[in-house]
């Protein structure tokens, strides 16, 4: 039976799912999952414009998936922890079945 609380959380659950539902989002996450970078380095390494890449960046941290840090003048993005890699991993697991 499916109460207030779980109501709550399969909604949340529905957000988080929908953030995955971006093919760029996915490529971002599997690219910091090689080595942390500036938006910089993941517009170069994906082939798109940095407004792309931080648009994209802008909901992957507000989703909780990625962080980042200050280097100079420049924020160096990595994933938020071990379960973005987790649920990547699974979901490819997933497709090769």
């Amino acid at each position: 039976m499916i109460n207030q609380e779980n109501e709550e959380m399969l909604v949340n659950l529905a957000e988080l799912f929908k953030v995955f539902g971006d093919s760029t989002r996915i490529k971002i996450l599997y690219a910091l999952l090689e080595k942390e970078m500036n938006v910089t380095e993941i517009s170069e390494a994906l082939n798109m414009t940095q407004p792309a890449i931080s648009q994209q960046l802008r909901i992957l941290k507000s989703s909780g998936l990625v962080k980042f840090r200050k280097e100079g003048k420049s924020a160096v993005y990595y994933p938020s922890d071990e379960h973005v890699k987790i649920i990547l991993n699974i979901g490819i697991e997933h497709l090769g079945d």
